[in-house]
């Protein structure tokens, strides 16, 4: 009986602890502060749609050190042991014989291509142009994935800097309400007003809600992408949002952002590795219309059981095998003449693939020309826009600070108050997001222009 109750005591504590580990665990991660480096850091690490890109990588490099094996000879064993039965031919003298009798045959055989119409040369230049694409690719996925966690990054700071909008617009209508509160208590104001302060109140408690519940949604976008499962909050670094320096902001120019980001981006690279292992392809399918020239070689020996002395008796297995050893070496060529002209049909086909991989090539130099002029464009308007929106939000706080002291005179009723606050907010909330949408588009620029934004490798 004690000996049951100390195993239930120790099972009752390592179950303890393990709850308790769990929830340091837990309580370990919910206070961890991440920057978005390392957010994008464990994205890369734990993705799994991008763990299948690598697959695709590691399956290229090795089709490519196959192409380069199949320059070495073939070699290949060969062994039986068969049973005769009725009328079979004896091996000594070609004779047939009515008797049961078992044989073995042991030969090496090896052929080696000699030329090929350089095929398995040019097959190797293509696998290895396939390798370096599944490369550039690759790494084109890591830089998506860590865009896309960089814009749910930052969908966090910009909810969470309405939630600090809407915390400070309950503020101000509790601060109302209770001043209407205590002017109905003292017969100043009407019981009316009080209604109009509260209905205000609960509007803006109800947009801090909302606002609270589309951080969760947020968070959980950003947890999803990086693939943190059981959990379903993150804390960021708090990041000041820089004000830009407009006024001495220089032109950008497309042509000189695509020229650079010509040069060292994944995708284009990756389609340039297409066009060069389409080539070679090309060259591979030429080479079939080449004649072939192969030498190839062979050493065995066998073992007969009809195969007696001159009393009749079986040769022993060690003689046979050393006198009945036979070698064979030789070459020969082949020469294609007609086949249907598949040949040539498959060379067809190659120049259409060729085709197909330059115009892939002018179609992603296209879309980087097209995205790199959206964003200068874009660059260009949010200037503005975060100029115009700090400007209005100055000016909407000023009428709003002034309708206030008209509110607490009595000189304007709640809903006038109203629509000052709100328009206050609506300043708030559309400076904050053009001044997050800019730093989007300048980090985005910024990589682009080949600076290092994202610790990728």
């Amino acid at each position: 009986m004690v000996y049951i109750l100390a195993q239930y005591i120790n099972m009752r504590l390592r179950k303890h602890i393990s709850t308790l580990i769990l929830l340091l665990s837990v309580s370990a991660f919910s206070q961890k502060l991440w920057t978005l480096e390392e957010c994008i850091s464990h994205a890369i690490e734990n993705n799994l749609q991008l763990n299948d890109f690598g697959f695709t990588t590691e399956a290229n490099h090795e089709t490519y050190r196959q192409s380069v094996r199949n320059l070495l000879p073939i070699v290949n064993g060969f062994a039986d042991y068969s049973i005769n039965f009725g009328r079979s031919i004896n091996p000594e003298d070609n004779s047939f014989v009515n008797t049961e009798f078992f044989s073995n045959n042991y030969s090496i055989q090896s052929s080696f291509d000699l030329f090929q119409g350089f095929q398995k040369i040019n097959g190797i230049k293509a696998s290895k142009f396939l390798y370096k694409a599944a490369i550039a690719e690759n790494l084109q996925q890591k830089y998506l994935l860590a865009f896309r966690v960089m814009s749910a990054y930052y969908d966090i700071l910009f909810v969470e800097g309405l939630i600090e909008i809407s915390k400070e617009q309950v503020e101000i209508s509790q601060t109302n309400y209770n001043l209407v509160e205590r002017q109905v208590e003292l017969g100043v104001m009407a019981g009316a007003d009080l209604y109009e302060a509260e209905s205000l109140l609960l509007a803006d408690k109800l947009s801090l809600t909302q606002n609270e519940n589309r951080l969760q949604a947020a968070k959980l976008t950003l947890l999803q992408i990086m693939n943190i499962p059981n959990e379903s909050d993150i804390l960021l670094m708090p990041e000041l949002i820089p004000q830009p320096e407009i006024a001495n902001e220089e032109p950008i120019l497309s042509d000189s952002i695509f020229i650079k980001a010509k040069g060292f981006m994944p995708s284009i690279k990756a389609q340039k590795f297409r066009v060069k292992a389409a080539k070679k392809q090309l060259a591979v399918a030429r080479g079939g219309l080449y004649p072939s020239l192969r030498v190839q070689g062979s050493i065995g020996t066998g073992y007969f059981e009809t195969i007696t002395d001159t009393l009749g008796v079986t040769i022993p297995f060690r003689d046979q095998f050393r006198d009945n050893t036979f070698k064979f070496i030789g070459a020969s060529i082949n020469v294609p003449i007609f086949n249907a002209w598949a040949s040539r049909s498959r060379i067809k086909q190659q120049k259409i693939a060729l085709d197909r991989a330059k115009n892939n090539a002018k179609i992603q130099e296209q879309e980087l020309y097209q995205i790199i002029q959206q964003l200068v464009q874009e660059n260009n308007a949010l200037m503005a826009e975060v100029t115009q929106t700090e400007k209005r939000e100055v000016s909407q706080e000023t009428a709003f600070k002034i309708a206030q002291k008209r509110y607490e005179k009595g000189m304007i009723n709640a809903i006038t108050l109203g629509q000052a606050k709100n328009l206050f907010a609506t300043a708030q909330n559309e400076n904050l997001q053009a001044l997050l949408r800019l730093r989007v588009n300048i980090s985005t620029l910024d990589f682009y222009k080949g600076l290092p934004i994202f610790n990728i490798n």
